[in-house]
Parts: structure tokens; sequence; C-alpha cells
């Protein structure tokens, strides 16, 4: 757990604070470059929280919906005060609880529209707290992982080799540790299903110290277009009907699931009081559920739950 003595100032949380308000832009220029002119731009909706409201804070939610690529696309910064963690955030951190606490950070959900395109998530952000009188204690937290409603193996492995590459400065170890670590957090218990392919994840990382940490999460965040992209270019334009628009709305389903059940992101902003609007921007426009659902054998349905839906190694 790493203390950071210069952490109230200015200057550290204007840094911090300025790489991810870039960060943003830079992710919501590329889409909407990807749209194209006079295609969907992405909505900015600037928000405070003052005094008197449970958390104190600011940031911008930048949310674009019915665009020619993405159906939805959701990319929101924030930055706030609270005068006590949430259960969510004290779990492995009994020290801290009730502390005083503030949080930083950029998250996305991406919905394409081409059911052949992967949903895609990232996040990168950096918590600091501690009780009056004392440093505060600052960790960083993070990844990416994709979810692909129809599974391409040249997708898959481009994505994970991105994921390697932007944590090998940082240590051999760091990436199939965070492989494992995405592979068993976006994990639906009640289904017994991996959520998508995996990527990266990490939470309650300070072991590097502060700069080395903070280096780290900023190497995961500038990797996401570098993973991402590619394979939205290469899928995009796929021809498909109404069965695989089918399929994608009913694995969203799924998405949805995971997101309100177990997503210690979404239960922090909720438990913390938090903006509603702007915790919930993950969700699909359109999503559907089946009873008991089973994919006809042989088909590209079944292939996504037996070869891509699994941990395996895919660098």
């Amino acid at each position: 757990m790493a203390e950071t003595p210069n952490l109230s100032a200015a200057d550290t949380v204007g840094r911090v604070r300025g790489y991810l308000v870039g960060l943003q832009a830079r992710i919501t220029n590329a889409l909407e470059t990807l749209e194209g002119e006079g295609g969907a731009r992405f909505l900015a909706d600037a928000w405070s929280k003052p005094l008197g409201e449970p958390l104190q804070g600011d940031g911008i939610t930048k949310i674009m919906e019915g665009g020619r690529v993405f159906e939805r696309a959701g990319c929101g910064f924030s930055h706030v005060r609270g005068p006590q963690l949430p259960p969510s955030a004290t779990q492995h951190r009994p020290e801290l609880a009730g502390a005083p606490f503030e949080a930083m950070g950029v998250s996305l959900v991406f919905h394409p529209r081409n059911p052949y395109v992967p949903t895609v998530h990232m996040n990168v952000r950096m918590i600091a707290a501690g009780h009056p009188g004392q440093t505060p204690t600052c960790w960083f937290g993070g990844g990416m992982d994709l979810t692909p409603y129809y599974g391409f193996e040249e997708d898959a492995v481009h994505f994970h080799r991105v994921c390697r590459d932007a944590l090998a400065p940082f240590g051999d170890d760091k990436y199939p540790r965070f492989k494992q670590w995405c592979d068993e957090y976006f994990f639906l218990k009640h289904r017994n299903e991996q959520r998508g392919v995996g990527g990266v994840f990490f939470d309650d990382f300070s072991e590097l110290g502060f700069e080395q940490s903070l280096a780290l999460t900023q190497s995961v965040g500038d990797a996401f277009l570098g993973a991402y992209m590619p394979i939205v270019e290469r899928r995009q334009a796929m021809p498909y009907g109404e069965r695989e628009r089918d399929f994608q709305l009913y694995r969203r389903g799924r998405y949805v699931e995971f997101n309100l059940v177990w997503d210690r992101g979404t239960h922090f902003g909720l438990q913390s009081g938090g903006r509603t609007e702007s915790i919930l921007l993950s969700m699909p426009p359109l999503v559907a559920w089946s009873y008991q659902r089973a994919s006809e054998a042989g088909s590209p349905e079944e292939a996504l739950m037996q070869q891509f839906l699994v941990r395996r190694e895919w660098v």
C-alpha cells in the first residue's frame, strides 16, 4: 500500500486529472472520426455535486447514441470526494473503513451496432483515502476487456497482445497476473460463464510506488485505442441479419446481469451516492433475455460459448 505524502498537493491531483480528461477526449474524438463526417457525435454533459450532496465533485459524461458504428457509447470522467469510503472499497482495507476519500477516473463501455463488432469496456482510476491527521493512502485500478458476440481468433489475440505489451515495461509478471485477475473478475458466477474473452484487470494496486503505479495505469489507458479500434475497423462492414442481431441482444443480457449483480465499480458508485445516470452509462440501449436458450450444434453461436467464453491463453 503506497503512501503519497504529496497526494493532496494541487499539482499532483491536477496532473492525474489532466491526464484523465485528455484520455477521455482522445478516445471520444477517435470514435467520432470513425463515425465519419455528418455522423453521430458525443453529447458532453458536464455535472457537479455541490456541498450538501453525499459526494462533492464534478465530471463530464460523454454519450453517443444512434451512431452508424456505435449504437451506444458512453465515456465518463469523474472526480469526487466523500466523507467515508463505501463498503465495496474497504473490504480489503479495513483500516480505512469510514475514512474520507477522493476518487477520479475514466470509464467507458461501447456497444456497437454490428453484432460482429465486440462490446468493449475500459477504465482507469485512482483512489486516495485517509483518516484525519494521517498521510493519505493512494491506490490505482483499471483494465480493459472484450466481449464478442461472434468469436474471431485474430481479434482476441490482437487485443491480448496489446494488453501484454502495455504492461511489459512494468515486469513480466504483470500481464499473466492481470489477465488471470480479469478472467476471474469478469465471470458470471450465477451462470458459470465468462463475460467475454477477457483482457487485463487490476485493483487496489500500489506495489510499484506512486509514480510507477500511475505510469502503469496510464500505459493501460493509452493502449486502449490500439487494442480496440483495429478490431472495429475490421468488422464494422460485415453483413449480418436478424439471426445475428437477435443473438447479440440475447448476449447483451449477460452484460447487464454482470454490471448490476457483480461489478464493484457500479456498486461503489451507487453506494457512495454517485450520479446514477453516469454510473449506468454502461447499459446497452436494447437487450433481450430467453428462457434456457440453446444454440444449434456446430453454429457460430455455439462456437462462441465453447471456444471463446472459456479461460484460455491467447498470447
